[in-house]
């Protein structure tokens, strides 16, 4: 089994007054190519940070974080953009879409910023929304969708790149839940099929149950880490 991230004594500290705060304390943990992963814990235990830290989106205030053998938490903050950009897809609770732009155009940002000829960005872009179901939608703005068409929107950015790694946030946080299910099930699928490695933070219980992989955080540090 192949390790696509590996993160060693990662700890992030945060300073709030005199306090010194905890988010992340000590951690090692490992992710195997084409997992799918469940972060869980209750609130302030450390998932987001987690997530973000393994993202790029945060430097951690101690420890290294490796993905596909490289060590992103050396790389410069330009390097670092374009390398989340080829290899990480991030999926939100709020969704993150620009209102005043189509589902195609919001599914299409990625891949302007990668520099993508436009005729390519297009095409890119509505077979993704193909993907989840969306192509019949593709000129209609978010404010013209549901909730859970906004997500897959979201998540059809997210694989527009055909990154090898996908981070969620929640996922089905802002969403009813048959319209939840119909999104756990797209991203199984998605894991399934196309061999993508998934995280995904949650509260929800029944989201860590289709996972793979179930790691319990408590005061920043892995309480559990079990697999099926």
């Amino acid at each position: 089994m192949k390790k696509i991230i590996e993160l060693k004594n990662i700890s992030q500290h945060y300073k709030m007054g005199r306090s010194i705060v905890k988010a992340l304390d000590n951690v090692d943990l490992d992710i195997i190519s084409g997992e799918l992963t469940a972060l869980i814990g209750p609130s302030g235990s450390g998932k987001s940070t987690l997530l973000n830290v393994t993202g790029g989106l945060v430097k951690p205030t101690e420890g290294e974080v490796k993905i596909k053998n490289g060590l992103i938490t050396s790389l410069s903050e330009n390097d670092l953009c374009l390398f989340r950009r080829n290899n990480i897809g991030f999926i939100f609770q709020s969704f993150n879409l620009n209102p005043t732009l189509s589902a195609l155009e919001n599914v299409m940002m990625p891949l302007i910023y990668a520099r993508v000829k436009q005729d390519k960005r297009k095409d890119m872009a509505t077979h993704a929304l193909k993907l989840v179901g969306l192509d019949e939608r593709k000129d209609h703005k978010p404010g013209e969708l549901s909730g859970g068409q906004q997500q897959r929107v979201s998540i059809a950015r997210a694989l527009v790149n055909n990154p090898e790694i996908v981070l969620c946030d929640e996922p089905t946080g802002n969403l009813d839940s048959e319209t939840g299910k119909e999104i756990l099930s797209l991203i199984t699928k998605m894991n399934k099929e196309s061999k993508v490695t998934f995280i995904i933070v949650t509260h929800d219980i029944n989201v860590a149950k289709i996972c793979d992989r179930i790691i319990t955080l408590k005061d920043g540090k892995i309480l559990k880490d079990e697999r099926k």
